[in-house]
């Protein structure tokens, strides 16, 4: 049966290196990735409603599983917004599609970002959860440029089960996340 690279590294390599390092007792007291939310604003989306459909199927190509768009909860006269306008797109993902999604931006889409120098240590919440902003969708190999009527970024958001920024950061340091240096 098939199982995501990734997600073997996690139970072969990054279980062992974790206890190792925090001197946890059992292997169920090693935070896990819950959960990867992708979401996807379009501000422009107020006076084009096509750039919302685009950004939807553009989310749901990266991500593999369908994307939802999100409505705007009130009304802002100085931005032309009305309530349950939609305004952008997000995308949660669990289980083998998680650990798809983390390889591929691993693997592929974080080496294709121009002057990368690494990931930012201050997307860290304090709870165990880091948060990373995407200034452009073309890294994605999935994306074809030439489809592109406008470049949007997208934030992403890392959850799990650590209860420490420093076991969050060994976590995904261990899935190889690039961070930079400090």
């Amino acid at each position: 049966m098939y199982s995501p690279r990734l997600k073997d590294k996690y139970t072969s390599q990054v279980v062992p290196a974790m206890k190792e390092k925090f001197a946890y007792k059992n292997a169920m007291q090693v935070p896990k990735l819950v959960k990867i939310c992708i979401n996807q604003g379009v501000g422009a989306a107020v006076s084009d409603k096509k750039l919302v459909d685009q950004a939807l199927e553009e989310l749901t190509l990266i991500a593999g599983q369908r994307a939802v768009a999100t409505k705007s909860k009130k009304a802002i006269s100085n931005f032309k917004l009305r309530e349950n306008l939609p305004i952008g797109t997000r995308v949660t993902l669990r289980g083998d599609r998680m650990y798809e999604f983390l390889d591929r931006l691993i693997a592929v889409s974080l080496p294709r970002v121009r002057d990368f120098q690494g990931l930012n240590l201050k997307g860290f919440d304090g709870r165990g959860n880091y948060n990373m902003g995407i200034t452009e969708q073309i890294i994605f190999p999935e994306i074809v440029i030439d489809k592109v009527n406008k470049i949007n970024g997208m934030d992403i958001a890392f959850v799990t089960t650590a209860n420490t920024d420093e076991e969050c950061m060994t976590l995904l340091k261990e899935f190889g996340l690039p961070f930079k240096k400090s």
